[in-house]
């Protein structure tokens, strides 16, 4: 069983990643500071008195609108809301597992891995939202422009973050290729915020992640070769998805409904309104909005109307996770594969039906 981390160390892991992404923004805001007088954008539910517990990622969609712009704590003045960061999905399942979260996102690889038997750290969770779909937002970056196909990288060190969409496509994309893992690349597990400082010191060869992180590698020299819109076009697409702990979703429905529409209002806003979304995006991550704005493009959008619908969250998702699973299992990341009804056991398209819904 792999070690838990105790309240005390996710807490001390939030704050250390919050103050590395800290950063002031043409807005004068910096990554500590919210949105000022912000109104719910329809009728408060004061009834609801939830504690909830919330874990994010530096990644630049709807979910940081939400949290900058203070729309749950507004819409729910009444509950007891708190953020904790996490550098990638892995560490969002171990803060399930130690009961330091109710709700977070992570991507659909860590969604499947905690779906499958055995439940690794105790969790038992639901995807019930769909930030956004990963294409060239997250990509494999090379230092030596010479190498333009992953074949280059025989020989050559990896860095990716474990148990994350990335390390899946990365995985996906060395078997594609004919390429083993463990032989032919040297695959170091990195956490995004390492990565820029592994990059100059010359102790990594290219690295499979995210933005803001990828749009840094690049803007020093990096070249991309590859990235999840490929690996998606080769039939296992990547998203990154809203979870939550099914006791706490069950018990919680009002709550539910109220996050759902908060991250609906939120997309809507990307989609609509980019620039007001990437000036929320851009304080929390701590980048320049205009850099924000364009990391959007290497998503995909959709609102509650399209996630709680067949293609989604309604259907289609749960293939996906119950695919993901199966190569998941050769690759031995996960012991076993369950059936497709089990994921579709853990994924619940209600919230945003009630979002969609008004």
């Amino acid at each position: 069983m792999k070690s838990r981390p105790t309240r005390t160390a996710a807490a001390l892991a939030a704050v250390t990643l919050s103050m590395s992404l800290a950063g002031c923004v043409e807005s004068g805001r910096s990554s500590t500071t919210s949105a000022p007088d912000t109104d719910c954008p329809w009728k408060p539910d004061e009834s609801v008195t939830t504690e909830a517990r919330i874990a994010w990622q530096a990644v630049p969609n709807g979910d940081a609108v939400v949290k900058d712009l203070g729309l749950l704590e507004a819409c729910m003045p009444n509950a007891d809301i708190s953020w904790v960061q996490a550098a990638a999905g892995g560490d969002v399942v171990k803060y399930y597992g130690s009961d330091d979260v109710d709700l977070g996102l992570m991507g659909s690889a860590p969604a499947t891995i905690a779906s499958s038997e055995p439940v690794v750290e105790d969790v038992d969770l639901s995807v019930v939202w769909i930030h956004d779909v990963i294409g060239d937002a997250e990509s494999l970056i090379v230092k030596d422009p010479t190498i333009t196909d992953i074949s280059g990288l025989k020989g050559k060190k990896v860095a990716v973050p474990f148990s994350s969409t990335a390390h899946y496509s990365l995985l996906q994309a060395l078997a594609d290729a004919g390429m083993d893992a463990t032989r032919d690349v040297e695959v170091i597990n990195l956490e995004p915020e390492k990565m820029p400082g592994a990059w100059q010191g010359d102790q990594i060869d290219a690295a499979w992640v995210w933005d803001p992180v990828q749009s840094q590698l690049l803007e020093d020299g990096g070249e991309r070769i590859l990235s999840s819109a490929d690996t998606a076009e080769a039939g296992r697409p990547t998203f990154d998805v809203g979870t939550a702990s099914q006791e706490f979703a069950e018990g919680n429905p009002e709550f539910m409904t109220q996050w759902t529409k908060a991250q609906d209002y939120a997309v809507r806003m990307i989609k609509d309104d980019p620039a007001a979304a990437a000036e929320s995006v851009a304080v929390v991550l701590g980048i320049d909005p205009a850099d924000a704005e364009k990391q959007f493009g290497g998503l995909t959008f959709l609102t509650a109307e399209e996630q709680a619908g067949p293609d989604y969250l309604g259907g289609q998702l749960t293939e996906d996770l119950f695919t993901t699973a199966g190569f998941l299992l050769e690759q031995g990341e996960i012991e076993a594969v369950g059936t497709e009804s089990d994921y579709a056991d853990h994924v619940d398209p209600g919230p945003a039906k009630a979002a969609a819904n008004g």
